[in-house]
């Protein structure tokens, strides 16, 4: 990971941040940097986005009042082990959106892979894009959307607003926790190094497992008992066959 010290390791003063107050998408802005020689750690957040997206190319609700933000990473770890990033993002972010929750709130968990749920609805999106660029170098964009004063309607699952929730935080305020557990996390995966320590702390945060749950996958949908994730980070689905199987990408819902 670019501009760390000690090999991956990485503290919060190795980032930058960009403000903008409207933008296409945050995570676009971070790739046209990367194409422009940007060298990473680069976080660009704005206030309104006109052309969101969320993962399979779906559209995300982007008004004024939530939290829009993305971080450009430069050839953060070797290519076998960015699987494994995705789960410490969404340990980072579950981590600073529970930072800004009442006490008496309900549960903040992971829902597999790296949606964030407060009472069993989605706060928080996460969608990793990747580039080779032209120099050789590789680019990876962590976009992170969290619903903070405002929820989506009619969504694919079921969603609510932290505001909702019982917390007063604004976008600013919770990106400023944001931006230091991302760090922590960065450091903590060590290039994919880390990822044991990690995959302990998603279990700890996840929702559902050992539950009942349907797995939707672009041909087909699948159920059985949620069994947890292995350590490549894919969800394990036992079906009753004697078995588990391994799913890499899909979408999850409860009961």
């Amino acid at each position: 990971m670019t501009g760390g010290k000690g090999g991956g390791r990485i503290s919060p003063d190795d980032f930058r941040h960009v403000a903008l107050a409207e933008t296409i998408s945050t995570n676009s802005e971070c790739l046209a940097k990367a194409r422009e020689g940007d060298p990473g750690n680069l976080w660009i957040t704005a206030g309104r986005q006109t052309g969101g997206r969320g993962r399979r190319g779906r559209a995300w609700v982007s008004e004024p009042g939530n939290l829009y933000a993305s971080l450009l990473l430069i050839d953060p770890a070797p290519i076998a082990r960015l699987h494994s990033l995705p789960l410490a993002v969404a340990v980072a972010a579950h981590r600073a959106i529970r930072t800004v929750m009442p006490p008496a709130a309900a549960p903040v968990e992971i829902k597999w892979p790296n949606d964030i749920l407060v009472d069993g609805k989605k706060v928080c999106g996460i969608l990793l894009e990747g580039e080779e660029l032209a120099d050789g170098r590789r680019a990876l964009v962590i976009g992170i959307g969290v619903n903070v004063g405002i929820a989506p309607e009619g969504a694919l699952y079921p969603a609510t607003s932290l505001r909702r929730e019982g917390a007063s935080a604004s976008p600013d305020e919770l990106f400023a926790h944001l931006f230091l557990a991302v760090a922590e996390m960065l450091s903590l995966w060590d290039r994919g190094a880390g990822i044991a320590k990690i995959i302990e702390l998603w279990r700890a945060a996840a929702r559902g497992i050992g539950e009942t749950i349907t797995v939707n996958l672009p041909d087909r949908s699948l159920s059985g008992r949620f069994a947890g994730i292995d350590q490549d980070g894919r969800l394990l689905l036992d079906t009753g066959s004697g078995t588990q199987q391994a799913i890499a990408a899909g979408d999850v819902f409860f009961g």
